[in-house]
């Protein structure tokens, strides 16, 4: 009977004690710095953003202790400087970018996917033609589904052009024939008389991820596991109704016309989770033959997956 009892006890402190660990409370950031309880994050404007912008809007961060200062970059070389020069402690990016940085020596780790969704804009039916010349970012998402969904179809001329905006307007000048955009900038596109072409994100696992300095993870672990934990319950909330997304992308991101609130398509929201080593040395394999380099980095170089359960 008293070993019984003992094991009672054992496993109540147990439960407890996982518990515990499992979720990072208020008065274990009280103790933090005022700096190291506030995160910089960089977004692109993107559907990714949605979880971010509503458990900033909602007040999650704030109801978990922590400060989240949120900048929306139109150019992924922008936002990629921000970062390394450490203007900001993380970014929505890419595990094709992931892995060069990582592989060049900058000490980045992505801490979960995200979900983006990219159609392919056109200024109109290009199904007849064969050559077609398409605008992305080189080192980027935009590169990778570009050769994954179009290259068995036609010879593709690649047209690296990072910033966003400059791209689009390529396509509405005939520059360029199709162009890669995330939503909701290709809904705002097919506004202005683009065909939005979608070929799906049909994957278990996402190439969109978000990052975190080395830098930042060492100085902010607890800010950062209880940004992942706000970010799950804002998930929660969309699934539960989709709108506010659309919603909250439409009021936060700059230049967005509202008439795309019925028609941009969004994703099915997940919440953080990383990828597998298999997955991302697919990646990393692509990056190598499509940037002619010899990546000598690990799958598990890419990761810290700490913050999620």
């Amino acid at each position: 009977m008293k070993n019984l009892k003992r094991w009672i006890v054992l496993l109540v402190i147990t439960v407890f004690s996982l518990n515990v660990i499992g979720c990072t409370s208020k008065d274990d950031l009280s103790k933090e710095s005022e700096e190291n309880r506030t995160l910089k994050i960089g977004l692109m404007p993107a559907v990714d953003t949605a979880p971010i912008l509503i458990a900033e809007k909602n007040g999650y961060f704030k109801d978990a202790g922590i400060n989240v200062e949120i900048e929306i970059y139109s150019n992924a070389q922008n936002r990629q400087s921000a970062l390394q020069s450490y203007q900001i402690d993380g970014a929505m990016t890419d595990f094709i970018a992931v892995a060069t940085n990582v592989d060049g020596g900058f000490d980045i780790k992505a801490t979960t996917m995200t979900d983006g969704m990219f159609p392919v804009l056109s200024k109109g039916d290009v199904s007849g033609k064969k050559d077609i010349k398409v605008g992305m970012m080189e080192v980027s998402v935009s590169n990778y589904l570009i050769d994954k969904w179009l290259s068995k179809d036609y010879n593709i001329e690649k047209v690296f052009i990072n910033e966003i905006p400059a791209r689009l307007a390529a396509i509405q000048s005939g520059e360029l024939d199709m162009g890669l955009f995330p939503e909701p900038v290709a809904s705002n596109g097919e506004l202005k008389g683009l065909k939005k072409n979608l070929y799906g994100m049909d994957d278990e696992f996402s190439p969109d991820c978000l990052v975190f300095t080395g830098k930042a993870i060492a100085e902010k672990e607890k800010t950062i596991k209880a940004f992942h934990e706000a970010y799950n319950k804002a998930v929660d909330e969309i699934n539960k109704n989709p709108q506010i997304a659309r919603d909250i992308l439409v009021e936060k991101i700059p230049n967005t016309n509202p008439e795309v609130k019925d028609i941009m398509v969004l994703p099915t929201y997940k919440k953080a989770a990383i990828p597998s080593d298999e997955y991302l040395q697919s990646i990393i394999d692509w990056t190598s033959k499509t940037l002619n380099k010899d990546l000598t980095v690990k799958p598990e170089a890419l990761l810290e997956g700490k913050f999620v359960k």
